[in-house]
């Protein structure tokens, strides 16, 4: 293994035994064309296919710059990408996917781009991209939406390229729930975009489900954001006023307009509606303290299951 890299490339495997052998290859001719000194950091994210032995045969094809990494259990690509970072020696480093719809040939363009500007992080950003309808969606929906509420730039992919520096500070980061573009945020401002070719995915099918995008989405408001307690703050003041003024209201027709107020259905109404409300707060503070007591336990993200 090349002990002193310019780069490091990190890549999660999951079910991608059919496309490692081209994407090294494509890495490799790519790199050395340029002359530059890389490592590529594999891990497979405890696959269900032979992804585990063609990473093996390719650490005997490429012994100086590929290493592997195995996982005990399935933990999500970022993750996988986290456990990567603990690895790697490079000043500068990659991340990027495992199914070809990131051109190995465009790593330089981020690259460059970094030296240019300085940056902390450069993203590659694709203007038209070749996902099914279901995941483009659920991906647009995921950056848009993350922009106002996470004070994002709205805008990224998981093609990247980082600063040594800022790679250390997120590897010491200790979350019970890892998104590496949000933890991105919590240290720096100074980010780049790159927009690049996007490919077809050399995968029969996406690792992401619309169900599972929006499952992503909001883990990452509970355990990286305030949005849901300022949600039941404001929202529970907004409703404490309509019900006073509907109070008010009620008191003055019964006492000056002498009409009859109908009692029962109003009451059970206004039970159920605000019970209701008062579940939900309580199943978002529950989903709070929920992390916390991971946090607390100190739970690994993720443990290794051999090396290479």
């Amino acid at each position: 293994m090349n002990s002193n890299p310019n780069i490091s490339i990190v890549i999660p495997v999951y079910n991608a035994e059919d496309s490692l052998d081209e994407l090294l290859n494509r890495i490799h001719s790519a790199l050395q064309n340029e002359n530059q000194s890389f490592e590529i950091v594999l891990v497979d994210d405890a696959s269900r296919d032979k992804s585990w032995k063609k990473i093996e045969e390719l650490k005997e094809k490429y012994p100086d710059t590929v290493s592997g990494i195995r996982l005990m259990k399935n933990c999500g690509q970022h993750i996988s990408i986290l456990c990567g970072f603990n690895f790697v020696k490079g000043s500068i480093v990659v991340t990027m996917d495992d199914d070809l719809q990131h051109r190995p040939e465009d790593i330089m363009n981020l690259i460059n781009k970094q030296k240019l500007t300085g940056a902390d992080v450069v993203y590659g950003i694709f203007p038209h991209k070749k996902h099914g309808v279901i995941r483009s969606t659920g991906s647009y929906i995921l950056r848009k939406g993350s922009k106002p509420a996470f004070g994002t730039v709205g805008e990224g992919s998981s093609f990247r390229c980082f600063k040594r520096t800022l790679v250390d500070n997120i590897r010491q980061h200790f979350h019970s729930f890892v998104f590496i573009d949000e933890i991105i945020n919590w240290y720096t401002s100074d980010i780049e975009l790159v927009q690049l070719e996007h490919q077809s995915s050399k995968k029969a099918r996406s690792g992401y489900s619309l169900l599972g995008l929006f499952s992503m989405f909001s883990n990452i408001l509970v355990n990286y954001t305030a949005v849901p307690l300022r949600i039941m703050t404001f929202g529970g003041l907004l409703l404490s006023f309509f019900s006073f003024m509907a109070g008010i209201y009620f008191i003055f027709k019964k006492m000056y307009w002498k009409v009859e107020v109908p009692g029962f259905t109003a009451t059970i109404v206004v039970i159920l509606f605000s019970t209701s409300i008062i579940l939900i707060c309580f199943g978002i503070i529950g989903q709070y303290l929920y992390r916390l007591y991971n946090m607390q336990m100190g739970k690994p993200v993720f443990q290794i299951k051999e090396k290479i």
